[in-house]
């Protein structure tokens, strides 16, 4: 079995398959979740702080979309994150029927701490890379973000 092979059957299924290799590389990092203070914290729920980070004040209902997620998923990620002091629903001014969900100090300190643990072996990986490579990544930067940008308005 090629070493390729055994790092995932969708790299080299199909040459030149960017969309396969992206998804694979985006598994390969997603994997990687770091280990925290206070053991892991489950995927929906670190998916959920990010969420919360980019859209603080949502409902419940609000992230249920956003994620895709079932919103029983969604409200038993959101006790997780409130049980660690991450994030605190406040009832809405305008409708005291609503609940949003704000992040804390807490867990905007905790979300960047994941994410600049999240990124360690990503550049550990570039460090290895020839300059060549790492001058083609870079130059990919634009394009890539243009990509992301197109795929997170598509939903």
């Amino acid at each position: 079995m090629s070493e390729t092979r055994k790092r995932g059957a969708a790299v080299d299924a199909v040459p030149g398959d960017l969309p396969g290799l992206l998804r694979e590389l985006a598994w390969i990092i997603h994997r990687t979740a770091p280990e925290r203070t206070g053991g892991p914290i489950p995927t929906t729920a670190v998916a959920l702080l990010k969420q919360v980070m980019d859209a603080p004040g949502s409902t419940v209902g609000d992230l249920t979309t956003a994620l895709g997620l079932r919103q029983p998923n969604v409200s038993a990620a959101v006790r997780v994150l409130e049980q660690r002091g991450f994030v605190q629903r406040v009832k809405s001014e305008g409708d005291r029927r609503v609940t949003r969900i704000q992040p804390t100090d807490v867990g905007a300190a905790e979300y960047e701490a994941l994410t600049e643990e999240w990124k360690a072996p990503v550049h550990g990986a570039l460090a290895e890379l020839d300059a060549d490579d790492r001058a083609a990544l870079e130059a990919a930067g634009p394009a890539l973000r243009r990509l992301y940008d197109r795929l997170a308005n598509a939903r």
